[in-house]
Parts: C-alpha cells; sequence; structure tokens
C-alpha cells in the first residue's frame, strides 16, 4: 500500500490510532473498541443488519471491486442467532476496501473514517463528536504545516530550476540545435537530479506508477523538495565547471544523502524535543 502515516488523537482519555494511506485516512476500531470494553464490540457492531447495510453501500459507491452478490448473502443471514461476521471475513468475502484487518506493529482492525465515525456513533454519540473533533483537529494542523513547509520548499526549487535551465542553455546545448534536442537535453539533466535524489528517472517512477498522475516530484516530502531545490543550485554551478555528467551524478547523489541524513535527524531530534517538552507542560 506503500508508506503508511500514523499519527494518535486523544479522544475522552483515550489514545486512538489513525493510520493514513494510498487511499484515505483511517482510524483504529480496535483502540475505540477499547474504551468501551474488547474488540468483541467489533463484532456485535457488525452482526446488526443495519450496520451490514451501512458497510455495503460505502463498499458501492467507493470500490468498484466490491462482490455485491456475497453482500447480498449476508444481508439475508443478518439478524439470525446464527449469524457471526468478522472484519477478515468480510474483506475475504467481498474484496471490501473500507475496512482492514491488520497484523504486526500497528495492528488490529482500522476502518475508513466514514465507516469509523459510525461505529462511533453506535459506542456513544458523544464519543462520536469528540473523535471527529479530534480527528479534523489533526487534519487541520497537517494541512496548515504541509502548505506552508511545501509551497515554500517548491517556490526554492523552480527559482532553482531557472537557474539550473539558465546554465543548461549556457554550457550544454550546441548553437544550433532542433526543439526536440533541446528537449531531450532538459530532460537528461532533470533525471540526473531524479536519480542523485529519488534513485530513478521520471519514466522509470511513471512505469512503475501509472495510476498517479502528475510526476515524482509531487509527491515528494517537504524534505526531498528542500535537498532537491539545493542540488538543482549545485549541478548548475557543476555544469559552469564543466564537470562531465559522471561525475555530477556520483557528487550530487553524496550531497542528497548527506543532506537527507541531516534533515532527518534533525525533524527526529525536533519531534522527541517536542514530546520531552509537552510532557514538561
Amino acid at each position: 500500500m506503500g508508506r503508511d502515516k500514523k499519527a494518535t488523537i486523544e479522544v475522552q482519555g483515550s489514545d486512538i490510532t489513525v493510520l493514513s494511506i494510498a487511499y484515505g485516512d483511517f482510524i483504529s476500531l480496535t483502540d475505540m473498541a477499547k474504551k468501551f470494553g474488547d474488540d468483541s464490540l467489533i463484532y456485535s457492531w457488525m452482526r446488526n443488519r443495519n450496520t451490514l447495510e451501512f458497510l455495503g453501500i460505502w463498499e458501492q459507491l467507493h470500490n468498484p471491486d466490491f462482490k455485491g452478490g456475497e453482500f447480498e448473502t449476508f444481508k439475508t443471514q443478518a439478524g439470525l442467532n446464527s449469524f457471526h461476521l468478522t472484519p477478515r471475513k468480510w474483506i475475504e468475502a467481498t474484496g471490501a476496501m473500507g475496512l482492514q484487518s491488520r497484523a504486526g506493529r500497528y495492528g488490529g482492525t482500522y476502518a475508513h473514517k466514514d465507516l469509523a465515525f459510525e461505529f462511533g456513533s453506535w459506542l456513544s454519540p458523544e464519543f462520536k463528536l469528540y473523535l471527529i473533533k479530534e480527528f479534523q483537529r489533526l487534519k487541520d494542523d497537517e494541512n496548515r504545516r504541509l502548505s506552508l513547509a511545501w509551497n515554500l520548499n517548491r517556490t526554492l526549487s523552480k527559482l532553482n530550476y531557472r537557474i539550473h535551465t539558465d546554465a543548461i542553455k549556457a554550457h550544454l546545448i550546441p548553437a544550433i540545435v532542433t526543439p526536440e534536442q533541446v528537449a531531450i537535453t532538459y530532460a537528461t539533466e532533470a533525471d540526473i537530479l531524479n536519480v542523485a535524489l529519488f534513485g530513478q528517472t521520471a519514466r522509470q517512477w511513471r512505469d512503475a506508477n501509472p495510476k498517479l498522475e502528475g510526476n515524482m516530484r509531487e509527491y515528494a516530502t517537504v524534505e526531498q523538495l528542500l535537498v532537491l531545490a539545493n542540488i538543482e543550485g549545485m549541478n548548475a554551478e557543476f555544469i559552469h565547471m564543466g564537470l562531465i555528467q559522471g561525475e555530477r551524478l556520483k557528487r550530487l547523489n553524496e550531497i542528497a544523502i548527506r543532506q537527507m541524513r541531516t534533515l532527518t535527524l534533525a525533524v527526529n531530534l525536533k519531534v522527541l524535543g517536542g514530546g520531552k517538552e509537552a510532557d514538561e507542560k
């Protein structure tokens, strides 16, 4: 599923895990159930006919691979004393994507936020309202930080790209070239930066991610964009110095590795420091 982002929100004294994955935000039903009892509450909730219909309708709206026939079978059994449904059984039988049963570090049952809020309402209307409030606070904080930092570094990247392309025009492109040759030269230089920082060319990224729109830089982290802005300027200087592409790629890669290590360490220290400060308060 790619790289998942984990966060924790506190709802009425209970820590609730939130995972942001490729197709949405998922909230731990296991954490929610612990506040009111244990995992058996999830199974009781899923036995309810209204719950089953809600889950099925959500899947029909969001999941083109949802198996409606299996859903109808479950729906005819709902309400019977013998009916028992677990998240894993639901997922395996119907191909549902709104629920996830995870093992390992972040183990437990997770649900898309739409479904998690519904479970919260079933547990306690008051709890659901506090859950929505804290979840929204989390997303507002994330969006605020990402918007400021991402836009700043994206702007730096664009400014350095102008310096970079000017250097290419002055030092790499022959006096008489076709527009197609100019484009190929620019693409090659852009891919030097891509390989130095991301480990792959733009075409390799597109081939590996056919369902994603845009380019790999649109999916870069704030730290990657900052390093990209730096190595763009450095590549322009290396071009002025007359270094060949192979040598420039090697140097840029070494710089990117060193700077990413430094930035990652700085972010980790900041997070640890923030946690300590919060505990002292």
